[in-house]
């Protein structure tokens, strides 16, 4: 016979507090196989081994409402595995999307820290004007949302 443990200990032995899981069990990600008379939620392996699938989907990036839809997904064996592979590439394609758009920002910063002389008046500061004058010029439905503000650094000095 398995052994059941209470939320607290399974909470303990998966580094989580029990509130995360009684969130989980509210959304629908794990359930306690029993309740003693005094109410109490119990845990089998199964709920040990969805917590360990959690966590190793939300840290590759999958949200919880997608570690849900692996899930439900995964609990037919007759279900097809085109579902994973389409949900996980895209994922793939939003973490591609992100990388772009985080080497967008290194490269303007790199651009801004080129620019600065690294000495003298704050109101001198080419990176601060850049910051603040950036999307200056632009119409204003165009000024929001801009991810490249690459500005020369005698323009950021003007």
């Amino acid at each position: 016979m398995e052994t059941l443990v209470t939320i607290g200990r399974l909470a303990r032995e998966a580094g989580l507090a029990a509130e995360t899981l009684r969130y989980y069990e509210r959304i629908g990600l794990i359930r306690p196989v029993q309740r003693t008379p005094s109410n109490y939620r119990l845990y089998d392996g199964e709920a040990e081994a969805r917590l360990r699938f959690i966590r190793r989907a939300q840290n590759l990036g999958f949200s919880l409402a997608e570690v849900k839809e692996l899930l439900d997904i995964s609990g037919s064996a007759e279900n097809d595995m085109g579902e994973v592979k389409a949900l996980t590439a895209q994922k793939l394609a939003e973490i591609d999307r992100k990388i772009a758009d985080l080497q967008r920002m290194r490269t303007v910063l790199a651009q801004q820290v080129d620019c600065c002389p690294g000495h003298g008046r704050v109101a001198d500061c080419p990176i601060l004007a850049s910051l603040a004058d950036a999307e200056s010029a632009l119409p204003v439905g165009e000024r929001w949302g801009r991810r490249d503000t690459r500005i020369p650094c005698n323009a950021a000095q003007g």
